[in-house]
Order: structure tokens, then sequence, then C-alpha cells
């Protein structure tokens, strides 16, 4: 699980809150806001608002994807996909184009075919449930 400090949507204040109440990792983050009233609990805990929460969880489920890293982020980032909200607005070969682009531009070898496709399956199945 990846530290919550890759999370770049949490301002530094509200980070500090969320490791004092013992969210260290993504993981942890998402089991703790898993519904609506656990969000707004949380949102409370930390005088936060739920929809800084719910855009932190939807970072957070990019971040936990399979074979998604630090240099994966970056690239992400770079194509402006911060969240699994802007993973699923793409369709698969916008996506690929993207990544493949902000790979480039950040002199990395892009992601394979199969990876991206990967990704994309999974959010769609993230999206689900």
């Amino acid at each position: 699980m990846p530290p919550i400090e890759q999370l770049q949507r949490v301002p530094l204040i509200l980070l500090e809150r969320l490791q004092r109440q013992g969210l260290f990792t993504t993981g942890l983050l998402l089991e703790v806001s898993e519904t609506p009233t656990r969000r707004q609990y949380l949102a409370d805990q930390i005088e936060a608002t739920t929809n800084d929460v719910n855009e932190w969880r939807d970072e957070a489920l990019l971040l936990n994807l399979a074979s998604f890293g630090p240099r994966e982020q970056e690239i992400f980032t770079q194509a402006g996909i911060l969240g699994l909200a802007d993973l699923l607005a793409q369709d698969g070969d916008g996506l690929r184009s993207r990544l493949i682009r902000a790979s480039r531009e950040l002199g990395y070898e892009p992601p394979g075919d199969v990876t991206i496709a990967g990704w994309y399956e999974q959010a769609h199945t993230l999206e689900e449930e």
C-alpha cells in the first residue's frame, strides 16, 4: 500500500491530521472511509469535508492499482489523470495515447499495452463496487 504522503490532493495540515488518526497508508484511508457514514465521520474528525475525503479516496484508488508505483503516478499526473474518475473518463485508446505522450514528455519508457489495459479494466471493476 502506498504511503498516504503520496496523495497529491491532501493539504499538509489535513495530511498531519490523517496521520494523527493512524492513517499512514492509502489502503487504511480506503478502509476507514468505505461507506458514506464513515466518510462523514472521518471528515468530522479531521475538520475536512466529505468532498475532500471523496477526492482523496479517488486518488487512493488510482494509487492502489496493480503495477502502479511512484513513476506511474508521475506519468499519470503529467497526463492530467489524478484519480480513478479521471482514468474512467478516458476510453481505452485515449488513455493509452495520453500515457504514452506523458511518458515521452518525462523521458520515460511508456507502460506496455497489457499494463495499460489492465489498469483500465481494474478501474472499471473498482467503479462497479
